[in-house]
């Protein structure tokens, strides 16, 4: 709001900071006050399917040895059971996550809704923390899996051997490069990864179902040793749920699904308040996400268990980790099986890219608006530089191993769709909906002991997520203190009568009165004016308007400033104000009031009795405390030409 002159940006700056377009389209922020919002563009949804999907599909470079790691001849069946809670569980919870939250937020933003002031914004850091741990433990696990296939290509192995963590940090750094080339190139790489990538499976599918249904005996032999180990069906499907858990990478591709809504096109009518084009097309990424996938665990999970020996998932085994690939070297050649090698590396490799969208997309939407991180943050560029090197750190302090942080992998994932699942359960309950209540309670349920049975069996997983959770926590709280002296203002409108009282003193010198409203009689604001008189040497003939301002929630950061004008008791000019912070909107309030009339305001305090520090707390965490000097520091800082500063008068 001040009117102070900053030198042009470098070049270097200009371009760390072009990427704020990238991202900022569709999320209603950083548009111009007051100008209509242009009608969304964005990718088709089937692009953007495959953005999210080269997560979600990827999976298939690891899923069907895990099953068959974890659940052996059950590995189908463990398979189906995770194939019914995507399709009967996530995907409807995601699918009404879209609609309550068409801007990427996710049920983050959905339960944010749910509690106010300090406790809601501490309870959506703790779920950015366990999206922290989703997104950034995709990219380092994706990539370290991608150096896996490479390192185990049997014509690389003798080159690559222990190289393993040299790759992994050089497929990440090539993942930030492309994100910092531009995101649309993101979109083009990740179609043409996932298109190839599918196409290869679906011929290692078929060669391996032609393998299963020819061989003589197989299936027969694969049901009696079932049924010789596990005795009847219902011991079966009760141990496929015990280890369904272990299974749960599976269901990794929702949540990112949803944190790219703002990248999909939707229809022209959009606007960015009803975007139903965007959420039916969403709806369809979603669905057919989920149908291919299941499709392809079901089949996977089968050809798998039934052609590779036990003993081959084990670690140190071909198959392990790499259980589809061992097929296309096996009954496919290792010519065909090194170009599936290549198309499997190269779609684990980018499987960070949707884990990247996502965290671009959904970080600069809570963290700035808090004042929990610096402007920049909501740029796209200097963000992706942060999350890279966050993501090398974690490669490092995992020395590249892929089990190692599978257990963070899955806690991160089942939190989040746990929160989702009783976000849409509160939704659907307020919306007096009771048969969708009843159902998202039940899967609530279901994704609940999901998630504590991870935890249970891995706590690595929420000890992981405890440091990332520490870590935005400490550096937000850190970040709001240092912007603490920042103008956080975003606008500043008057009513009509608001306007007259400061028409009427712009031919005079301006003088407002800061008062906290107490009863608001004649006595309040009578003993007001005769104690500013003698405090500051002021002439009885001096004119007062009084400013009043009413903290709504201390915890918000930014908001706008809407300033309303009465008279009281038939003298007395009063200007009322709502915001988070009583120093930063009267500063801005007169900074405002200096730039309409072309005067230097002036505004009177009175000191506020109590403990220096313990004032500034009250200031931090409730926008109060010690408002006469707070209020000449943000003026000092919003306004460095002294001669243009409002004036501040303290008795």
């Amino acid at each position: 709001m001040a009117t102070t002159e900053h030198p042009p940006p470098s070049r270097l700056r200009a371009w760390m900071l072009e990427g704020l377009s990238d991202m900022g389209k569709g999320t209603g922020q950083g548009a111009p006050q007051g100008e209509p919002e242009a009608a969304h563009k964005g990718q088709r949804w089937w692009r953007v399917m495959c953005l999210t999907g080269v997560d979600y599909f990827s999976t298939l470079g690891y899923q069907p040895g895990i099953a068959a790691l974890a659940a052996g001849l059950l590995s189908p069946i463990a398979t189906i059971v995770l194939v019914i809670v995507t399709l009967a569980g996530a995907l409807p919870v995601y699918r009404r996550v879209a609609e309550e939250s068409p801007h990427g937020q996710g049920s983050i933003a959905m339960l944010e809704r749910l509690l106010t002031f300090w406790k809601g914004k501490l309870f959506v850091l703790t779920l950015l923390g366990f999206a922290a741990t989703d997104f950034l433990i995709t990219i380092t696990l994706s990539a370290a899996d991608a150096s896996t296939h490479l390192v185990e290509n049997p014509h690389l192995t003798s080159v690559l051997h222990d190289q393993q963590m040299v790759i992994t940090l050089v497929l990440v750094a090539l993942l930030g490069a492309v994100f910092l080339k531009g995101f649309l190139e993101a979109v083009g790489v990740a179609v043409a990864l996932v298109s190839i990538y599918l196409s290869l499976n679906v011929v290692v599918v078929v060669v391996g179902m032609w393998h299963v249904f020819t061989a003589d005996h197989v299936i027969a032999n694969w049901a009696d040793a079932l049924t010789t180990q596990h005795g009847n069906p219902l011991v079966m499907v009760g141990l496929a749920l015990l280890v369904f858990p272990k299974l749960a990478l599976g269901l990794s591709g929702f949540e990112t699904g949803v944190a790219v809504m703002p990248h999909v096109e939707g229809e022209a009518g959009d606007t960015e308040e009803n975007p139903r084009g965007r959420i039916r097309d969403t709806k369809k990424l979603l669905t057919t996400a989920a149908l291919v996938m299941s499709a392809f665990l079901i089949s996977t999970s089968f050809i798998t268990t039934i052609l590779i020996p036990a003993t081959d998932f084990k670690p140190g085994g071909p198959a392990n980790g790499r259980a589809l690939a061992y097929l296309a070297h096996e009954y496919l050649g290792n010519a065909f099986g090194t170009v599936y090698d290549v198309s499997t590396i190269a779609i684990l490799w980018f499987a960070g890219a949707s884990a990247m969208a996502g965290l671009l997309n959904l970080m600069p939407r809570y963290l700035p608006r808090y004042g929990m991180a610096p402007h920049w943050a909501r740029a796209v560029r200097p963000m992706v530089i942060v999350f890279i090197l966050i993501a090398f750190l974690v490669t490092w302090l995992f020395d590249a191993n892929v089990d190692a942080q599978g257990g963070a992998y899955a806690t991160g994932v089942l939190v989040l769709i746990s929160s989702a699942a009783i976000a849409v359960t509160i939704a659907a309950h307020k919306a007096h909906q009771r048969g969708w209540t009843v159902a998202f309670a039940i899967i609530s349920a279901v994704f609940l002991y999901t998630t504590i049975a991870n935890v249970v069996e891995r706590p690595d997983g929420v000890k992981i997520g405890a440091c990332f959770i520490v870590g935005i926590i400490l550096v937000s709280l850190l970040s709001r203190l240092a912007r603490a002296f920042e103008l956080r203002v975003t606008s500043v409108a008057l009513d009509p009568m608001a306007e007259r009282f400061i028409r009427d003193m712009a031919s005079r010198k301006i003088r407002f009165i800061a008062n906290q409203p107490d009863q608001r009689d004649v006595a309040e604001y009578r003993d007001k004016i005769e104690q500013i008189r003698t405090d500051n040497d002021l002439p009885p003939q001096e004119d007062f308007v009084f400013v009043e301002v009413t903290v709504r929630d201390p915890s918000e950061f930014e908001s706008g400033l809407n300033v309303h004008g009465e008279v009281l008791h038939n003298r007395y000019r009063v200007l009322t104000l709502e915001s988070s912070s009583i120093s930063n909107a009267l500063a801005a309030f007169l900074l405002h009031v200096r730039d309409e009339t072309g005067r230097t305001p002036h505004i009177y305090f009175e000191w506020t009795e109590g403990n220096p520090l313990a004032n500034f707390l009250r200031f931090f965490l409730f926008g109060q405390g010690e408002v006469a000097p707070v209020t000449r520091e943000v003026l000092r800082e919003a306004e460095p030409h002294r001669s243009k500063r409002p004036r501040v008068h303290v008795g």
